[in-house]
């Protein structure tokens, strides 16, 4: 066997599996289906982060059988012939990542909650054999209940592996170069001269998970204030409204969107005490001010979905009109663009 046969076969042999994990979707927009979903995600002592018998009777005494036939219509609306949006974009990255890395990687794709589940997309990947894995949370923006819960249930799974290979796992990228480029040209589609005002809209969270993060380092430099969320620095480099801040700087300055010009909210509140301040009423308060076109980029998600889809497309569109507004268009997310492709394909090169 030559040298160049050799190394093909080495190449074989030794892959490296790139798995991307987004937060999940229902299997489909039926009740049932919806309250699986929200059983499943509703019951992460994570994401409801209170005694395990308030958040049993909580989730499944109330929420779920209130909110599960509510939710189902919300998804009816953006279910598409190829299923859930949210599920063919994650979808067509991984494959699109695999066409950017070749033959020398193997890459897949899971959901957190429902389908593909993390435990059955871990075990397909076992039987190839790979010398590592690169495990890629589709969250850029750090947040126990996204990014940790993630890389909680994948240690709860690879803890029963007799053999673990080596792993990476990124944690963040919401500062990554080729991230921030690619809702730098998703937004450039759109002309700014034409809209009075942009929000950038991000996932929202009850203020204690940013407290408690905060207080996991020691420190009490948190003050969920813009302030203490302009730089980033050791005591908040994990955290998630700090993080999303700088996002937004570097978005805001790639387009050369002026300050006063744009706006920091979050979206999908569940109570007052959630991260401030709220999308909804930022837009309100806009609309009542006589802004009549607004833009929302909504950076914390990677592949439209509900949130984007409806509760932006839709929700805050009938919202700012109601008080004034004329037209919100919002931002397509980044699904399987290029650039974001090439950002992803950095992780795993240098993981």
């Amino acid at each position: 066997m030559n040298l160049s046969a050799l190394s093909d076969l080495v190449v074989k042999i030794m892959k490296t599996a790139v798995l991307l994990i987004n937060l999940g979707t229902p299997d489909s927009p039926s009740t049932g289906n919806v309250r699986k979903y929200l059983t499943e995600f509703l019951n992460d002592p994570r994401v409801i982060d209170i005694s395990a018998i308030g958040r049993f009777l909580l989730v499944n005494g109330i929420i779920v059988p209130f909110r599960s036939p509510k939710s189902a219509k919300l998804y009816r609306h953006i279910w598409t012939d190829e299923g859930s949006p949210l599920l063919m974009h994650t979808k067509n990255l991984a494959t699109k990542l695999q066409t950017a890395l070749g033959d020398k990687f193997v890459v897949e794709f899971a959901m957190r909650y429902q389908n593909p589940g993390i435990k059955t997309v871990l075990e397909k990947l076992r039987q190839q054999k790979p010398s590592k894995i690169v495990i890629i949370p589709l969250y850029p923006q750090y947040a126990s209940s996204s990014t940790g819960s993630t890389i909680e249930k994948l240690f709860d799974e690879l803890k029963h592996w007799e053999v673990i290979p080596s792993i990476s796992i990124i944690s963040k990228f919401y500062d990554d170069e080729n991230y921030i480029k690619a809702f730098v040209e998703e937004g450039a589609k759109h002309n700014m001269a034409e809209y009075d005002h942009v929000l950038f809209s991000y996932h929202g969270l009850p203020e204690r998970h940013i407290k408690k993060g905060a207080a996991h380092y020691g420190s009490d430099y948190c003050q969920l204030s813009d302030k203490c969320c302009s730089t980033i620095n050791q005591s908040n480099q994990y955290c998630y409204r700090a993080n999303c801040y700088y996002t937004t700087r570097e978005i805001a300055k790639q387009l050369n969107i002026p300050k006063e010009k744009y706006s920091v909210s979050f979206q999908s509140r569940l109570n007052n005490k959630w991260v401030k301040p709220f999308s909804d009423e930022v837009i309100k308060e806009k609309a009542k001010q006589g802004i009549k076109r607004m833009l929302v980029f909504s950076p914390a998600f990677v592949a439209d979905c509900l949130e984007t889809i409806y509760e932006i497309g839709t929700e805050y569109n009938e919202i700012f009109r109601e008080h004034g507004g004329e037209k919100i268009e919002f931002v397509k997310s980044l699904n399987s663009n290029d650039t974001w492709v090439q950002a992803l394909k950095n992780m795993a090169l240098k993981a």
